[in-house]
């Protein structure tokens, strides 16, 4: 059992970092498809997916679910926002970024929140998340099917990241910290504009 769980981790990590995670920009598809791949195509997007994931199934128990649960809702919401162009979300790729460093603090430290808090921090950063496809989706003229592909994307790569968090804490503690500080660093190289999402 434990010669297989480094095996699991890197399958895990591999289908949570695609090679075309840095690939964001100028992808215009239609559809459910196009919506489903948009997530993994940006690695700010992916990370701050994984993380919420990893951290709620690390510290939440029973009601892990929740917080990814709050964090597709607000996507999906700060997505409508940004589509219909209701209210413009100042500096929202700062607060993507930031949205790492703060999750990835949170999945090194293995903070304990009350569910509320911790949905409301998941929640506040996904409208900025969601807000970014929504602004993005009309010069591609997307619909109801791109944003439920987009949604599903999302819930998948919470379920990856609860996956891993849980083989990591049966077998391999370190990892969780590991993979908060790779988020908390990829947030702080966006920020400071050593790569580009």
């Amino acid at each position: 059992m434990h010669r297989t769980l480094p095996r699991r981790l890197i399958v895990t990590a591999a289908a949570l970092l695609p090679a075309i995670a840095m690939a964001h920009p100028g992808q215009c598809g239609h559809g459910f498809g196009s919506g489903l791949a948009h997530p993994f195509t940006g690695i700010d997007h992916l990370l701050a997916m994984a993380a919420v994931g990893w951290w709620s199934a690390t510290t939440q128990e029973r009601r892990w679910w929740m917080v990814p649960l709050a964090f597709a809702s607000c996507t999906l919401l700060g997505a409508l926002i940004g589509l219909n162009g209701v209210l413009r979300l100042p500096a929202s790729e700062t607060m993507i970024a930031l949205s790492l460093v703060v999750l990835g603090a949170l999945l090194m430290s293995k903070l304990r929140l009350p569910t509320a808090a911790a949905c409301g921090i998941a929640g506040a950063f996904a409208l900025f998340h969601g807000y970014a496809h929504g602004v993005e989706m009309p010069a591609c003229g997307m619909g109801e099917p791109w944003l439920a592909g987009m949604v599903t994307a999302t819930a998948l790569l919470h379920l990856g990241g609860a996956l891993a968090g849980r083989l990591a804490a049966k077998h391999a503690d370190w990892a969780t910290r590991l993979a908060g500080g790779i988020t908390a660093l990829t947030g702080v190289a966006l920020l400071t504009g050593v790569i580009s999402a």
